[in-house]
């Protein structure tokens, strides 16, 4: 990890847990003062380990209550053709997360809706209205045991 020390990465845990924190709460939890946690903190986002602050919602709380994993297989695997469905993928808010994956399938979607009608109105009107998909096999969510955003921080 760069060149972060422990301090350094008990900033990043601080932050991970509540992105909210000013300088002076992080000074706080870390032990240190407010200055020198604020040079850190201004390094740490200048090397791009931050990539944004967000409000992580609760998906049920707002409607999104159906989460289903996608996976897809290409007809044909040409750089533009990939370059082609990973930008349209880009482009569809149902999907959360996209990724080109090794092994019997091309790519794993993480898509997320508010219910059945509105998952097979994605699937038909906008996962299959892009060119070169030969399969999509869908597996549903029935109970989510586990979702960390945080990542551990160690050397």
């Amino acid at each position: 990890m760069e060149q972060f020390d422990k301090m350094d990465q008990r900033i990043l845990n601080a932050l991970q847990q509540n992105a909210r924190l000013n300088t002076k709460e992080i000074a706080h939890k870390v032990g240190l003062t407010v200055t020198p946690t604020y040079e850190r903190l201004k390094k740490i986002e200048k090397t791009g380990v931050i990539k944004n602050y967000v409000t992580l919602l609760d998906r049920e709380k707002i409607g999104k209550t159906l989460a289903a994993f996608c996976n897809v297989t290409l007809q044909v695997h040409s750089l533009p053709l990939l370059k082609k469905f990973e930008a349209a993928m880009t482009k569809l808010d149902e999907v959360m997360e996209c990724y080109h994956v090794a092994g019997t399938y091309d790519y794993l979607l993480k898509v997320v809706v508010n219910d059945m009608n509105k998952y097979q109105d994605f699937l038909t009107n906008k996962l299959a209205a892009i060119e070169n998909i030969a399969n999509v096999n869908s597996l549903f969510v029935m109970t989510e045991i586990k979702h960390n955003t945080a990542y551990t921080i160690d050397k």
